[in-house]
């Protein structure tokens, strides 16, 4: 194994996992991977594009998916060189400094996806709610300084992440669980007390994730109180119908989250493929789905790609 003689590091890489077992077929997996991959960036890369060149899109609602295609590219962009390279070329190798810059990527792009969830679901409380203020309160200058605000807040909050696994000496076992890089796996394998990176690691996650999650809930429990108060029941359903992109892209970025983050914390040995399992579903299947999702339910957005298409 190579080392390094007069740094802290004994390692001088770490070495990325597949999926264990299963080296003879990589080949075979790789290609639904390359496939997704080709989906979530075509895709995203579509709906930014309609968005950007169509006026009559340049709606909060529009402008908050468009942040939302944003984050699923970076993050699609961020994982695809080191998940490919495993599985089309078994280049399992990845040096100190490019798996910390890469779990800057994937954790600040994380906690930005994290807060467009919750601008979104502000946008459903405001539009069902308050409809009457709607414009007057969702107004192009106050969504620019908020998505700003937000991305400030990601970036802020993870900066510090790669300096706090870059002053450890990794001297036990360099394997890393996953084809890319996160900051509660690289710590692990550090021979030192680890205490700090594990407080910090979990305050950034209560603040952003969990406090995002814990208020998209209750944006939903004000949604279903006004949408219960209704007295037709189609204008219930059409009211909640409005909510179901949005609560599919919920549903999909906090359960592998979570379950992820307990396994990395809770897990034993027995839950390993489950945890490589999940790792994938949640770098992957977002990106994926939340275009496929958003272009199926918006009449005015599928419409558009439709024309787009047909010219």
């Amino acid at each position: 194994m190579s080392t390094v003689n007069d740094t802290k590091f004994k390692f001088a890489v770490f070495l990325l996992t597949g999926i264990p077992g299963q080296e003879d077929v990589y080949l075979w997996i790789s290609i639904p991977f390359c496939l997704m991959y080709v989906i979530s960036i075509v895709g995203n890369s579509v709906i930014l594009f309609i968005i950007k060149t169509d006026p009559s899109l340049h709606e909060p609602m529009y402008i908050f998916l468009s942040m939302l295609a944003i984050t699923d590219l970076g993050l699609s962009i961020a994982t695809m060189p080191t998940i490919l390279g495993v599985f089309w070329f078994n280049s399992r190798e990845i040096s100190l400094d490019a798996c910390f810059a890469q779990l800057f990527f994937i954790h600040s792009l994380q906690c930005i996806e994290s807060s467009v969830l919750l601008l979104m679901a502000f946008d459903r409380v405001i539009a069902i709610c308050n409809p009457l203020r709607y414009a007057s309160i969702l107004t192009l200058p106050r969504i620019a300084n908020t998505g700003l605000v937000f991305v400030l807040r990601g970036v802020a909050l993870i900066f510090p992440l790669p300096f706090l696994v870059k002053r450890f000496r990794y001297c036990r076992a360099n394997v890393l669980s996953h084809s890319y890089c996160l900051h509660q796996d690289v710590m692990k394998l550090a021979c030192a007390d680890i205490t700090v990176n594990n407080i910090y690691g979990l305050s950034v996650a209560l603040f952003t994730m969990g406090l995002d999650s814990l208020l998209i809930f209750l944006s939903y429990v004000m949604i279903l109180k006004t949408v219960l108060s209704i007295a037709s029941s189609m204008e219930c359903i059409t009211a909640l119908n409005t909510c179901v992109s949005h609560l599919c892209a919920v549903l999909l970025f906090y359960i592998p989250e979570i379950g992820l983050a307990l396994m990395h914390r809770f897990g034993n040995s027995s839950s390993h493929f489950l945890q490589i399992l999940l790792g994938y579903i949640y770098m992957m299947i977002p990106p994926l789905i939340n275009p496929i999702v958003y272009s199926v339910k918006s009449k005015h957005l599928r419409a558009r790609i439709i024309r787009a298409f047909m010219k």
